[in-house]
């Protein structure tokens, strides 16, 4: 068991109080088996732990989860146990930034769980919400009462109550898990967690890998100076998330120069993100269906990860540096965005500013120069608000946020060693610097050229132009 997870927040449940408190989902597991339950391990730091290497069951590698961690379990009579305390939890989004969401076992999202094709999993759920829940397992072949949808193939656990699902893990991939009662609510409040069926014997689909990494993307609607997310909304959310984090408060992803990697993404956002990497080309080599047949992947350096899908990408860390790793979409890199904020280019207000704040504290525009203003400048924002752009590299401002992490190649990273190593330090010569010299006169394309034929005369057509609202499709 991972001696960093918090020992003074594990707790066991008196075994009286958790026979009444148990109530048994689908199918009878014997009353010998859930006489007393697996201790609930809890996990209060929004830090990436090490890997948690198996010491009972069939042995595998483990993954690493992003600013998470994987949640131990107990043998019992050959069966793997868990215990899943559903419950509200106080979210570290960034440095000097929470949000109050629900989740699992202390965390948004809940631990990662690990098991081996083959295994028989018991997973006890502890519901501590103020309403009703249940646990879907997302991609999971299982007998169909334990698939989790309340009211249609199981009660809904009540407050206060321990429901057990038990079930095969059939086939070896990459999964999650989530509600599926009063979604809405409960995934925007960040319910999900991450699953990981290792395979039982070499795969021919399944290559070994160096580093295995994970997590999950989310997005929240979280007001400047507040802490809940807003349930209510669809289309027009401010911070892009990974396992509930936004950068600079995203962990980087730290690997050995040769180290073949996979990474491993699930969605639950309300869109689909386009997933780029710098530096490298990968494969995708495996869904939520399974991995996919070799004959079907080629290389790419954006993988888009659709609402409800998982991407499973593998490539060879052979270029040294500190490569950026992020969603392609460019307002999904930005945090606390306002979606009413109106585009002053080109405008001179300067000295206007810090005069209208002092009458409308939350004024804000768009840098009569463009948004870069905005990640340099020391602007006044209300407590608990993650800046729109923040972070610093060894160069000044990387003006990015929300989905945004970096890949770190490092020729000297041992083996097993997921400490950052800090900034790149380039070999003289090869970063990108002020030219000083004499410079030829710019190439452009002239009009009435053949490249660019003048357009031939003709009517005159009236257009009415509708300025756009809302984020659609975002």
């Amino acid at each position: 068991m991972n001696t960093d997870i918090n020992n003074e927040r594990r707790r066991f449940f008196a075994g009286a109080a958790a026979a009444t408190a148990t109530a048994v989902a689908a199918s009878a597991v014997s009353r010998v088996a859930i006489a007393a339950l697996p201790e609930p391990v809890l996990q209060a730091k929004p830090d990436t732990m090490p890997p948690l290497v198996p010491n009972t069951g069939r042995p595998y590698k483990p993954v690493v989860t992003l600013n998470g961690w994987t949640l131990p379990w107990r043998m019992n009579n050959g069966v793997k146990e868990f215990h899943l305390v559903a419950e509200p939890v106080v979210r570290e989004m960034a440095p000097g930034f929470k949000a109050n969401m629900w989740g699992y076992n202390g965390q948004s999202p809940g631990p990662t769980i690990e098991v081996v094709e083959g295994d028989r999993v018991r997973i006890f759920v502890t519901n501590k919400l103020p309403e009703h829940t249940s646990v879907h397992w997302h991609g999971q072949r299982l007998p169909n009462g334990m698939d989790g949808v309340s009211g249609l193939t199981q009660p809904a656990i009540p407050v206060g109550k321990t429901f057990v699902y038990e079930f095969v893990a059939r086939r070896p991939g990459t999964f999650m898990y989530h509600p599926h009662a009063d979604e809405m609510t409960q995934m925007a409040m960040g319910m999900m967690g991450f699953w990981i069926t290792h395979p039982k014997a070499k795969h021919p689909l399944i290559d070994e890998v160096d580093r295995d990494f994970v997590f999950l993307l989310n997005a929240y609607d979280i007001d400047p100076g507040s802490m809940t997310p807003k349930i209510m909304t669809m289309t027009d959310f401010n911070l892009w998330s990974w396992n509930s984090r936004v950068f600079p408060g995203i962990d980087t992803l730290n690997v050995r120069q040769g180290d073949k990697v996979r990474i491993r993404m699930g969605n639950l956002t309300m869109t689909n993100h386009p997933i780029h990497l710098h530096g490298h080309e990968f494969v995708v080599t495996g869904t939520d269906g399974g991995p996919t047949p070799k004959s079907t992947r080629w290389h790419e350096v954006t993988t888009d990860v659709a609402v409800g899908q998982m991407r499973q990408i593998e490539f060879l860390a052979d270029e040294e540096g500190d490569w950026a790793f992020h969603c392609h979409k460019s307002h999904h890199t930005m945090n606390a965005m306002g979606h009413d904020v109106p585009t002053m280019i080109g405008v001179d207000h300067r000295g206007l500013i810090r005069k209208l704040q002092k009458a409308v504290p939350d004024y804000m525009v768009m840098g009569e120069r463009g948004m870069a203003d905005m990640g340099e400048m020391e602007m006044e924002i209300p407590e608990n608000t993650a800046p729109m752009m923040t972070g610093t590299g060894p160069f000044g401002p990387v003006e990015m946020g929300g989905m945004f992490s970096m890949l770190k190649v490092r020729k000297n990273q041992k083996p097993g060693d997921y400490r950052d190593p800090g900034w790149y330090k380039h070999p003289a010569g090869t970063v990108a610097y002020e030219w000083t010299g004499a410079l030829p006169d710019p190439a452009r394309p002239r009009v009435g050229s053949k490249a660019m034929p003048a357009a031939a005369p003709g009517p005159v057509t009236q257009v009415q132009i509708r300025k756009p609202s809302g984020h659609a499709g975002h």
